[in-house]
């Protein structure tokens, strides 16, 4: 009996042998690559576009070299989470995005800094160590008499002596609102902090304002609106409290901090365990490689 290839393809033993074999290869092959790879993350130079472009597209600019690192270490960061969050199982029965299993990581990493309450000399020492949080600003209580360029024009200075030496000669209580011109923010501003200052005239003018001489009439100083006569009536300086005054808030501070600092090395061991490589880009051709030879 002839040997029928024709028939001999149609048999359906054939088909399931194949079909087997190639299962068989299927799996071997994926088992054997899924070993090798799985604590690599690459970013590729197509990823890379991609949150180059993303960027572009909400600030209508391309990122500078140091907010694309940061874009991409976030994508690491991401793609870190993500990978942890899966592998202890926060995925199951939730369909939220990897964004929402970043979350679950960083909450649980968030919650470890809370482990222990801080010493006296923890709090002491971060007092010390971050006093611009805790520093009492000085206030001031002062008049001021506005001079406005635009009346004044090339004669502002010589207008600002002889005005200053008039309200120095009036003596006593002089209502600043009576001399110099129209202000329509007021004359007189009683016990305002230096951030009060700086929001009413600029922080220029609260620089200058912490070195005035109290109690005369000094000046002129600038401000955004023109330039001013002050008198200083009364200064409290600034401080930094004792610990009993802000423990309250040095706590919470010092436990913020530690929460974070305990997130970081969290993350950074996590980080550890992986292969990281970020491709560039490819850079697009030039307008002269573009150009035309004729």
């Amino acid at each position: 009996m002839p040997f029928d290839l024709r028939r001999w393809l149609r048999e359906p033993l054939l088909h399931f042998l194949i079909l087997g074999a190639l299962l068989f290869l299927l799996f071997h092959f994926v088992k054997s690559g899924s070993g090798t790879k799985q604590n690599e993350i690459t970013v590729t130079a197509g990823t890379v576009r991609t949150i180059s472009e993303g960027f572009e597209r909400v600030w209508k600019r391309p990122p500078t070299q140091k907010e694309l690192d940061s874009l991409i270490q976030d994508y690491i960061k991401e793609e870190i989470y993500y990978r942890e969050a899966k592998t202890m199982g926060l995925d199951r029965d939730d369909t939220i995005i990897r964004r929402r299993l970043r979350q679950k990581m960083e909450f649980l990493a968030d919650g470890m800094g809370y482990i222990k309450e801080p010493s006296e000399k923890d709090l002491q020492t971060y007092l010390q160590k971050h006093p611009e949080k805790f520093r009492v600003e000085s206030r001031y209580t002062f008049s001021q008499v506005y001079l406005n360029p635009e009346q004044h024009k090339n004669s502002i200075q010589q207008d600002a002596a002889q005005l200053l030496t008039k309200l120095n000669n009036a003596g006593g209580s002089v209502d600043a609102g009576k001399y110099g011109d129209q202000f329509m923010l007021g004359y007189y501003f009683s016990n305002q902090s230096e951030t009060s200052v700086a929001r009413t005239f600029g922080d220029q003018f609260a620089k200058q304002l912490s070195q005035l001489e109290s109690g005369k009439w000094v000046g002129p100083i600038e401000s955004g609106y023109g330039q001013h006569l002050v008198l200083i009536s009364n200064r409290t300086e600034g401080r930094l409290p004792p610990l009993s005054e802000v423990r309250k808030q040095v706590q919470s501070e010092w436990m913020t901090e530690e929460a974070k600092q305990t997130s970081e090395k969290f993350y950074d061991g996590l980080r550890s365990r992986y292969t990281i490589k970020i491709e560039e880009p490819q850079k697009p051709p030039t307008a002269n490689a573009n150009a035309s030879g004729y």
